[in-house]
């Protein structure tokens, strides 16, 4: 699931992919705020919470809110430079390097979250997070041409809403029943995926009661496993195709 990308990808491929990374940010996005109080991926909120602390003259709250989406905006832009220079590199596998860059930072946010001082434990998990779930989203965007989201729900509770309507209008015969299929095929993907992400919701928070900071830990080992997969299948996929090479060449 972290080797196709855009068009090459089926439906099967994308829920994959949205049931695994939003169930896991889900997880995270939860516990950290049962744990320190603030949203580290749903930015509507946090500018709209900037802009009442700005309202009222709260500049230092201000200021942590700034953060919290400039380090969302960060993660998504070192993530897509990432991603550039694999590809301009023909490195494949390279959204799978992506992802294991996000478990070692995330197994670091973890030691962070259970042995940092609590003076420095809320800035460093919330603005860790923050950076974390914008480099997620931007890999799962890139990956399948925008058709998944991981780390926050408000467009998917959009694109719902819209291919209801959709299905209401083919359901009486005022739109092409041609598109069924593929309005039946998005919702199924939006539906699984915000259901991912609630489980992971609640999931995230009973785990994080019983072990604390070692969730982080846990999430780490599972990106891990995904990422490392997808690092050795595309080995073999590339060695598959040096092979046949060589094989051409030494024919002629």
């Amino acid at each position: 699931m972290l080797l196709q990308q855009g068009q090459a990808r089926d439906e099967r491929v994308d829920l994959n992919l949205a049931v695994t990374l939003a169930g896991t940010a889900g997880a995270l996005n939860a516990a950290a705020f049962y744990s320190v109080g603030f949203f580290s991926a749903n930015m509507t909120g946090n500018v709209s919470t900037l802009s009442d602390h700005l309202a009222i003259g709260q500049w230092q709250s201000a200021l942590f809110y700034f953060s919290i989406v400039f380090a969302f905006i960060f993660g998504a832009g070192v993530s897509t430079l990432l991603i550039n220079t694999g590809r301009r590199r023909q490195v494949h596998g390279i959204y799978a390097y992506s992802v294991l860059t996000e478990a070692v930072l995330l197994a670091l946010l973890g030691c962070a979250d259970l042995w940092l001082l609590e003076a420095w434990r809320t800035p460093v998990v919330v603005l860790g997070l923050a950076f974390l779930m914008g480099l997620q989203n931007a890999v799962v965007t890139r990956i399948s041409d925008a058709r998944v989201r991981t780390t926050h729900v408000s467009g998917m509770a959009t694109d719902i809403g819209i291919e209801l309507g959709i299905a209401f209008d083919i359901l009486r015969g005022r739109d092409r029943e041609t598109d069924a299929a593929h309005n039946r095929s998005k919702l199924r993907l939006h539906l699984y995926t915000i259901a991912a992400f609630l489980a992971g919701g609640v999931l995230g928070v009973v785990i994080y009661q019983a072990i604390a900071g070692w969730l982080f830990m846990v999430a780490a080992g599972l990106l891990f496993a995904i990422s490392l997969t997808g690092i050795s299948r595309s080995r073999r996929i590339a060695g598959r195709k040096g092979s046949s090479g060589f094989a051409s060449d030494s024919a002629d």
